[in-house]
């Protein structure tokens, strides 16, 4: 395929990436204001996903950290799989968090002085990152399945650090608050 083909095929995508990267920020901040107990729904709390959650996130860093190696190993097809998956995995991971917020009262973190400090540091930009790395995995994905492999790998050398970092900072959110769970 040509560079230009490969462009054309790109931009096919284009609409929905920019859908995405607005309609999921939106929507996962609107749902996370929805306490379905509070709206008078018999649901259970959900109080036992947290550490499932966490747990996924971990699961993410260590499968991003295998699809980096595996494509600097050659492995092109175990990369494609990893990162399938990781995918699979983040948008597991928003699914229970949106479903454990929607019928659980948040968390407050209860740690005083610099810690505090340090605790919202990571969790604001958690967030702000969270969303930050929508577009770039999109754009990142699309730009492998479109076969524009040497755009692929310049963004997904933006894209990896990010997303790991989101990955790792949701678990050490978890670790830091955990204490605080009724």
């Amino acid at each position: 395929m040509s560079t230009n083909e490969n462009l054309s095929n790109e931009k096919k995508y284009n609409k929905w990436i920019l859908i995405l990267s607005i309609a999921i920020p939106l929507v996962v901040a609107g749902l996370f204001g929805v306490n379905l107990r509070k709206l008078g729904f018999d649901v259970e709390p959900l109080s036992f996903l947290p550490p499932i959650y966490a747990a996924v996130n971990a699961v993410t860093a260590l499968v991003l950290s295998l699809a980096l190696w595996a494509i600097k190993s050659g492995k092109r097809k175990l990369h494609e799989s990893l990162m399938k998956f990781a995918i699979l995995l983040s948008v597991a991971f928003l699914a229970m968090y949106v479903a454990y917020h929607m019928t659980s009262d948040s968390t407050k973190f209860g740690g005083e002085d610099a810690i505090r400090y340090v605790y919202y540091v990571i969790l604001i930009t958690h967030i702000i990152l969270s969303i930050v790395v929508i577009p770039f995995v999109l754009i990142t994905y699309v730009r492998a399945i479109t076969s524009n492999f040497e755009r692929h790998k310049k963004i997904a050398r933006i894209t990896f650090p990010i997303w790991l970092y989101v990955a790792v900072s949701g678990v050490i959110v978890y670790i830091m608050i955990s204490p605080y769970y009724a």
